[in-house]
């Protein structure tokens, strides 16, 4: 059996975290979808492995978490009449955390919009910090019980809740909420300082993934078909943001600004982790959702 080369291994893994969809790497590379959709999974898995090793003792300040929706398949109101819809099918959301200074994504998750999905969430990114942070979500009421549990007093928090006008006759069923007529900040736990209670820079990390995660492309065919490979499409996307990715302001990575790497990576980089990985014993076990 032909093997790819670490070269061509990285130039694949290159273009999907730039946006590019399998069948367009598939034209572009002259190589089959079912080796990109392979290679994009096993390094989804070593990328999700390191993350959860090493993106810890977090010494942020300021934190901010929010979640982004994409679907599985069908649209959850389509799964019903939807043909063969596999396992987890329908809306998924994945919930991210930003460090406000360092832009690092310190934590995510993909699941539903609801509180076993928040709990999950929140404790993983309590587990990455080292230290009290003031912590920013929007007014999703599922944040509440999760950070409690979470964090209980030790954490400033407080939730920015939007507010909307009516929608007019030419926005419905469109993806765009009704206009946003002000925001309220609310207290919740600790002192936040309202200066910094917002939610602007990770809602400009969502944009992000929307623009170079082909598969969160809204009004393409470019969707995920299984809930496991839009899981380690997440984690191959936000290791090459957290570690490869230059961020324009910062001038360097997220993972150097947050002193979780003192060194640029490239794809090769994560090329050389997956060989690694390959080399060892496989170890057996079921398939656990993405949490990190």
């Amino acid at each position: 059996m032909n093997k790819l080369s670490s070269a061509d291994r990285a130039r694949i893994l290159h273009l999907l975290c730039e946006g590019s969809s399998i069948r367009s790497v598939t034209r572009l590379l002259n190589v089959g979808k079912n080796t990109v959709s392979r290679l994009m999974v096993d390094a989804g898995k070593v990328c999700a492995a390191y993350h959860d090793e090493h993106v810890r003792k977090l010494k942020s300040t300021r934190i901010q978490v929010d979640e982004v929706w994409s679907f599985i398949y069908a649209k959850e109101k389509n799964v019903a009449i939807a043909k063969a819809a596999p396992d987890g099918a329908g809306d998924v959301w994945t919930w991210t955390a930003l460090d406000a200074d360092s832009k690092l994504i310190a934590a995510y998750f993909v699941g539903g919009r609801d509180g076993e999905s928040a709990m999950w969430f929140i404790d993983g990114l309590r587990q990455r910090l080292a230290n009290r942070v003031q912590l920013t979500s929007d007014g999703h009421k599922s944040y509440l019980e999760a950070v409690e549990a979470a964090f209980g007093a030790d954490v400033d928090y407080a939730q920015l809740v939007k507010l909307y006008g009516a929608s007019p006759e030419s926005a419905k069923g469109r993806y765009s909420p009704a206009q946003c007529t002000g925001a309220r900040k609310e207290r919740i736990e600790g002192n936040p300082d309202p200066e910094h209670v917002s939610t602007s820079y990770v809602e400009r990390s969502n944009l992000t993934f929307r623009m170079q995660n082909r598969r969160f492309t809204r009004l393409t065919n470019a969707f995920s078909k299984k809930l496991e490979n839009h899981a380690y499409s997440v984690a191959l996307f936000v290791m090459f943001y957290n570690f490869c990715r230059i961020h324009k302001t910062l001038r360097v990575t997220p993972a150097m600004a947050a002193g979780v790497s003192d060194r640029l990576w490239e794809v090769s980089d994560i090329v050389a982790l997956l060989e690694a990985a390959e080399a060892k014993p496989a170890k057996r076990g079921p398939y656990k959702k993405i949490a990190a």
